[in-house]
């Protein structure tokens, strides 16, 4: 049987992060795809002109629909957009028997706001507590905890001050430090260093969707965390290698690489 997976989170009318991003990266990984529609944005390459949330009654009318009679094997949690919807979908998340793979999201790759100020209280004491895995990438880090990450050596107290609002383990995203892009994951005795070339192209539109997916897609499978995320990232690094030109700012990364190459 495929195994299924669960995106809850908001649409990118671009297709190139989101909902939309989410769903590709579950099918290039082979795992079943479905999806709980938090938020509708009018966005493309050049940016965020618009978004809608929904109601939580809409998101936990969704939420229920395919968990109860499809079931999943992992979640995932992007845009969450507001408070109300983070209780929600961590009120969801926790009555839920599979492991969840939340991406604290905050602002766009364009630095449009996804998360209202009010919700990130909300992230802290209720989405991360329930978090198998949590990744957070630099800006997110900071608005978080307030640790500011201006090197390696800054990576593992930021992971800590995460791991310190309950998730199970983190992955701290370094691609916005120079030199190669470098993670650290961790459940604050393990730790791994995941470190990749850094490939000299901008069209990187959805790759925090991207990586988060893989992640859930890798431990729907049976993958062990440490594993799960070690796929993911050279799933993440080709999708980026292979990033293409879209509209007339910011273009995706490629899904669909593994389609197109050897790899």
């Amino acid at each position: 049987m495929i195994p299924t997976v669960l995106t809850v989170a908001g649409s990118d009318s671009g297709g190139g992060a989101g909902i939309q991003a989410d769903l590709k990266t579950m099918l290039a990984l082979g795992v079943h795809g479905m999806s709980v529609l938090t938020a509708v944005t009018a966005q493309n390459s050049l940016g965020v002109q618009g978004a809608w949330e929904l109601p939580a009654q809409a998101v936990r009318a969704q939420y229920r629909s395919v968990v109860d009679d499809i079931g999943v094997r992992a979640v995932k949690t992007g845009m969450l957009a507001s408070a109300e919807l983070v209780e929600t979908v961590a009120e969801l998340l926790a009555g839920t028997d599979a492991p969840a793979v939340v991406d604290p999201v905050g602002v766009s790759k364009h630095g449009d706001s996804l998360l209202a100020a009010s919700a990130l209280d909300s992230v802290r004491t209720k989405l991360l507590p329930v978090a198998a895995v949590a990744t957070p990438n630099l800006d997110e880090v900071a608005q978080l905890t307030g640790v500011r990450v201006e090197s390696e050596g800054d990576m593992r107290r930021a992971a800590a001050a995460v791991l310190g609002y309950g998730p199970r383990w983190v992955l701290i995203k370094g691609g916005h430090l120079p030199g190669d892009a470098v993670d650290l994951l961790t459940d604050g005795s393990d730790e791994h260093w995941l470190r990749a070339p850094r490939h000299d192209n901008r069209h990187t539109h959805g790759t925090g969707c991207t990586l988060a997916s893989a992640i859930a897609a890798r431990l729907a499978q049976g993958d062990s965390v440490p594993d799960a995320v070690t796929a993911a990232k050279e799933y993440v690094t080709g999708a980026i290698a292979a990033g293409f030109a879209l509209g007339g700012g910011i273009g995706p990364v490629d899904h669909g690489w593994r389609f197109r190459g050897d790899g």
